[in-house]
């Protein structure tokens, strides 16, 4: 039974005297603990008809690149083999998501599709429930208590969240049980054009920017978040609310790729950490971090239109840091210094050249390197929008809610006024003696270090 808080219809029709019923899959893909797929399979019983997923593959997906699309290729090709053995038919179809949805609705009795929070996201659905004869559902399956549960506004911060959110979580927090389909799609007369089998052939096919390429530090697909997830749960979840600003510790899950894609579930990550936890502590730490923070950032993409503008930003603090706009700078640096980690700042550096090589950095150094850029930036508005490229563009869980919010942080979002600094006035700093006092940074500078010389050694 899939909760009703998780459910709600985008086109009030009569169901159509279709073959099928379609489970239109973008945000969430993977064929596990997936409450979309698993209500479009309980539909499809119940009218007695088959489910096939329908998939678009788009090559202008705002600001992905190469490094992005090979991720979620190699996730989707996982996916296909396991709905598969389900009985389930994957349609992947290059093209405009919501065209290729379109599309495969010309026989379908119902549309089912799960929710996206970006703009783009959002007018995908609205387009494909404006145009398609049958009627469409969402269900809501990347978050663990549904947003519109939790606030039909904006919050504030993680502290007025927080209790919304604890409040509702048992209610949210339960296994989806997979249902068995009554009737295979494997046999229905719908192809795709898309083939998950050869990702360097789709690769090639697409118009991509291939100046990001493809990492070898993270493999798409749920197996390879599980053994993540298992990894951290044996050996950092306990020690998590200790360690986790340690970007050396070993401590943190490195799952955020995997949730950008949909590839594994938050609430199979919450359910595996809260049953293995014999630390409370560490558990509350984490749960705080998958939870609190994570659907604080989709609550603010859901209700701000402006989600990946300055202008979004808190008035009190772009009221300070136009005030102090005009202070001297420690540093000016182009946008190539920065992208090619050519500053006078070896932490930072670092940092940048962790995400270019692996497209993944350590939260807490994340944080001091979106504060340096703005500390390095006479405008902040256009210190945003520096900070917000560079992280879209080499990160794997870039362009998402987080990755919004996140940078959002960086000037005050989520945050409060803290003593005033120059450059900074009462936005918060991060500097790099705060960095050596809470991390052992050397040993940070000696992994990336590593991380170069082999990547140098192979020829990138």
């Amino acid at each position: 039974m899939i909760p009703r808080g998780r459910i709600r219809s985008l086109a009030e029709r009569e169901t159509a005297a279709g073959g099928y019923i379609v489970y239109w899959m973008q945000r969430s893909q993977r064929a596990e603990c997936n409450h979309a797929l698993e209500y479009a399979i309980a539909r499809g019983n119940a009218l007695g008809l088959p489910v096939i997923v329908g998939f678009g593959l788009t090559d202008d997906y705002p600001e992905a690149n190469e490094r992005h699309y090979a991720f979620m290729l190699e996730g989707l090709r996982e996916t296909e083999a396991t709905l598969h053995r389900r009985g389930i038919k994957l349609v992947a179809r290059q093209g405009a998501p919501d065209r290729v949805a379109n599309g495969l609705c010309e026989d379908a009795a119902l549309l089912v599709c799960d929710r996206g929070y970006l703009r783009h996201e959002k007018e995908w659905r609205r387009s494909v429930a404006d145009s398609v004869a049958c009627p469409v559902v969402e269900v809501e399956t990347d978050v663990v208590v549904p947003v519109d549960v939790v606030a039909r506004k904006a919050e504030y911060g993680a502290r007025t969240i927080r209790p919304k959110l604890m409040r509702a979580i048992d209610e949210y927090l339960h296994p989806v049980p997979a249902t068995k389909p009554s009737r295979s799609s494997l046999d229905l007369a719908l192809a795709g054009d898309v083939d998950l089998g050869d990702i360097d052939s789709t690769l090639r096919c697409l118009a991509l920017d291939r100046t990001v390429g493809r990492v070898a530090a993270f493999c798409g697909g749920r197996a390879a978040g599980i053994d993540l997830l298992d990894a951290f749960i044996a050996r950092g979840l306990d020690a998590y609310a200790e360690k986790r600003s340690e970007p050396t510790g070993g401590v943190v899950s490195r799952l955020s790729p995997y949730l950008h894609f949909g590839q594994i579930s938050p609430l199979e990550v919450a359910l595996a950490a809260r049953e293995a936890a014999t630390a409370a502590t560490g558990y509350a730490s984490f749960l705080d971090e998958l939870v609190v923070r994570r659907e604080l950032a989709i609550n603010f993409v859901e209700h701000e239109p402006r989600y990946d503008s300055y202008e979004a930003m808190p008035d009190w603090a772009r009221r300070t840091l136009r005030a102090h706009a005009e202070d001297p700078r420690p540093a000016l640096y182009t946008d190539e210094q920065l992208e090619t980690a050519a500053t006078d700042d070896p932490y930072w550096n670092a940092a940048m050249t962790e995400m270019r090589l692996t497209g993944y950095m350590h939260n807490h150094m994340r944080m001091y390197w979106g504060k340096q850029i703005l500390a390095w930036t006479g405008d902040p508005a256009a210190a945003f929008r520096r900070t917000l490229a560079l992280n879209n563009r080499w990160l794997l869980d870039g362009r998402d809610a987080n990755s919004f919010a996140n940078v959002g942080w960086i000037f005050g979002l989520h945050d409060r006024p803290w003593p005033e600094r120059a450059v900074f006035g009462t936005v918060r700093t991060m500097t790099a003696g705060g960095l050596r006092r809470k991390c052992v940074i050397d040993d940070y500078l000696a992994v990336v270090a590593g991380l170069a010389r082999e990547a140098a050694e192979a020829g990138a």
